[in-house]
């Protein structure tokens, strides 16, 4: 059976994922502050106006000014899409206008998110949402049933969804479990300083429908041009985890709140 993919815009992804992305996914992009979440957001983005693609951009941890102006490094001109009417940005972090949110409530976004596909108009359409961490911050629990209503609503739309999840640089642990269940795929980037620097390295961990590649690549993002992946590399799980001691004291900080949490019956 054909699948319809989408270009990811980094060359080097899409053939690790047998072409890109297929049309209608919900993709979680996973990973730690700094890895390349947003870049690859950006990448994705641009890609679908080249390929003229209905495009909207959400952004919940940075203004749209700076992802404008982001892109602008890497060579995108998002800015003069969003200028054109090929593109919008929904500002759910310092927006005022038409195109922001004034609360981090999932329902909001999604009837911002369909008021935009309405304003671009009929067509295959992209949406990227970094971060939905943001959404779930304050209720972590409640990270499974916003994704499950996120891909449920939105699917009958045409979109084919990046959604990134932040994960802390102490525990490489998520704040709030659910949109990797929920997600057709997951695209993981991870972080190590080696010798001194900092490196960055994707996996993609899950695509259905896809027989995609296993390995790890190290990540390579240029001024002007992006990211690239070069590889694959050699590692192992051991080499990104944190030091026995640390997970230790972590797993007992975690026994010692669970006690406290009285019954329901108390």
């Amino acid at each position: 059976m054909d699948i319809e993919r989408l270009s990811t815009g980094v060359k080097e992804l899409d053939r690790i994922l047998g072409g890109g992305i297929p049309r209608g996914f919900l993709v979680a992009v996973a990973g730690e502050p700094g890895t390349g979440k947003t870049v690859l957001c950006i990448h994705f983005s641009w890609q679908g106006v080249l390929d003229g693609d209905k495009v909207i951009y959400v952004t919940t941890e940075e203004s749209r000014e700076s992802v404008i102006r982001q892109a602008e490094t890497l060579g995108m001109r998002l800015g003069d899409a969003v200028a054109r009417g090929k593109a919008i940005i929904i500002d759910a972090l310092l927006g005022s206008d038409r195109w922001s949110l004034r609360s981090l409530n999932p329902e909001d976004m999604v009837e911002k998110v369909v008021e935009a596909k309405r304003e671009l108009g009929y067509g295959r359409a992209r949406l990227v949402i970094d971060s939905m961490s943001a959404f779930w911050l304050d209720k972590p629990a409640m990270a499974r049933k916003y994704s499950y209503y996120l891909k449920k609503v939105l699917h009958k739309w045409d979109f084919t969804i990046l959604a990134t999840t932040q994960y802390a640089i102490t525990t490489s642990e998520a704040f709030g479990f659910g949109l990797e269940h929920i997600a057709d795929g997951i695209i993981r980037f991870r972080r190590v300083v080696r010798g001194g620097r900092l490196r960055r390295y994707l996996l993609v961990e899950k695509m259905r429908q896809t027989p995609h590649d296993l390995r790890m690549y190290e990540v390579v993002i240029e001024p002007g041009r992006g990211m690239r992946l070069v590889g694959p590399v050699e590692y192992r799980a051991e080499d990104f985890a944190m030091p026995r001691s640390v997970y230790s004291k972590i797993v007992e900080a975690r026994r010692r709140v669970e006690e406290e949490v009285p019954d329901e019956g108390d």
